[in-house]
């Protein structure tokens, strides 16, 4: 499965480090994503998820059942 949020779609960047001599390498910068179950009262059932932190923040702040119904998982 990729490395998406399944509630913002964040995906990974491309970019370089860069070193203290200005030595620039390829480098890939993933978001911090969490396999999470989350209990959903309408429903009376687990959902499982991966998302990112920032997602995992949208569901405690606007409720499970609005956010994966908004996502489409539901």
């Amino acid at each position: 499965m990729a490395k998406v949020c399944q509630i913002t779609g964040k995906r990974g960047q491309k970019g370089n480090r860069v070193s203290h001599a200005n030595n620039k390498s390829k480098h890939t910068f993933l978001p911090n994503l969490q396999k999470k179950r989350i209990f959903v009262p309408e429903l009376k059932r687990y959902v499982t998820v991966k998302l990112s932190t920032h997602g995992l923040k949208i569901v405690d702040k606007k409720g499970a059942f609005k956010v994966l119904k908004e996502a489409g998982l539901i």
